[in-house]
């Protein structure tokens, strides 16, 4: 197994230090659920809109037109194509990648095309069981983007007025026009995202093998089953817009399992999928301020840390050699954090597409 560690990666094998993992995900979930509610991101930028990139738009039959910006390979070649994926709090005019690092441009710098999907707050790019509502209200009867995730959780939207329907968008509509319209080739792509972009990359590479050889995760949460996970990732969703888990996926439906890396990791093993997992300790850098929003980042990056390490264990109960492991001693839940493990991930991800 080819690794990237920073500190000693081998999963927990005592029962008992299995039993303190479970309960130490238990107690930072509540943590970072109420942090996150508190303070909202972990990481703040200016937008940084590159002009070489460009807006791809398709249209997807339940979403209507979704942007997409495009950043096309240095050599001008077709073949080597990854999708890149923001968080929870995904705004609707830039991808987060774009406007917090300089990530695309490296990629691009590799010859590779760069997909970044615009939007999908909240929505972990699954396909939802229906548009997100409270209480049997209908969506639209509150104010919108009132910067509180409470007081928006009746306003209309994106997700709220249609049903979210992003793996179908990613795997089928979007892939098809790229294809079609720019010939990129459609199959062996790779995809990575941060936190529930993360979890999301390693789905749609568990589902769709003919499209991603190669996926990576960022402090994603990757075991969305564990005891306190739900409630966290419900509060977190109030917070990020104002979303319903529920609408979603049902408690521990075919839906819900669906999107829970824990349970799908032996379709992973299976297709031999190339992975690229990283989950920092929480500590931070000195690029980390002291502010709560570092606070808020460590809590975060804490719990993002017991989830990785759940499923490395897994992975390796499965037999699984397919994956890098990356564990850096420092970095919180923020931007500087992803950037520094993307560039640390583009080696493998230059080796695994095309």
């Amino acid at each position: 197994m080819r690794s990237t560690r920073r500190q000693s990666d081998s999963p927990p094998a005592a029962s008992a230090k299995a039993l303190r993992r479970t309960v130490l995900g238990v107690t930072l979930a509540m943590i970072a659920s109420l942090v996150t509610a508190i303070s909202g991101s972990a990481a703040t930028a200016s937008a940084a809109f590159n002009p070489a990139a460009f807006d791809f738009w398709v249209d997807s039959p339940a979403m209507g037109p979704i942007k997409t910006r495009v950043l096309r390979a240095a050599d001008g070649n077709t073949n080597r194509v990854v999708y890149v994926l923001d968080g929870m709090r995904a705004r609707e005019d830039l991808n987060g990648w774009e406007i917090e690092t300089n990530v695309a441009e490296t990629l691009a710098s590799w010859n590779i095309n760069v997909v970044m999907p615009v939007g999908g707050q909240s929505s972990f790019y699954a396909d939802w069981n229906a548009p997100s509502s409270f209480f049997g209200i209908p969506p639209g009867t509150g104010s919108g983007n009132t910067g509180s995730g409470a007081t928006d959780t009746l306003s209309g939207g994106p997700g709220k007025s249609y049903r979210y329907e992003w793996e179908t968008f990613l795997n089928r509509d979007l892939r098809g026009a790229l294809r079609d319209r720019l010939g990129f080739n459609p199959n062996r792509n790779g995809v990575f995202g941060l936190s529930t972009g993360g979890s999301a990359a390693l789905t749609l590479a568990a589902y769709h093998p003919d499209q991603f050889s190669f996926a990576g995760s960022f402090s994603g949460y990757l075991n969305n089953s564990a005891p306190g996970m739900r409630e966290a990732i419900r509060i977190g969703m109030i917070d990020a817009g104002g979303y319903n888990v529920d609408s979603m996926a049902p408690p521990w439906g075919p839906q819900w399992l669906h999107m829970d890396p824990f349970v799908f990791a032996p379709n992973l093993v299976a297709n031999n999928t190339r992975l690229y997992i990283a989950a920092a300790s929480g500590r931070p850098t000195a690029n980390d301020g002291p502010n709560f929003g570092t606070v808020n980042g460590m809590a975060l990056e804490a719990l993002a840390l017991v989830n990785t390490r759940a499923f490395q264990a897994r992975m390796a109960t499965l037999g699984g050699g397919n994956a890098a492991w990356s564990f850096p001693a420092f970095g919180i839940h923020a931007w500087n954090t992803w950037q520094d493990e993307a560039n640390r991930m583009l080696p493998d991800l230059s080796a695994n597409i095309g």
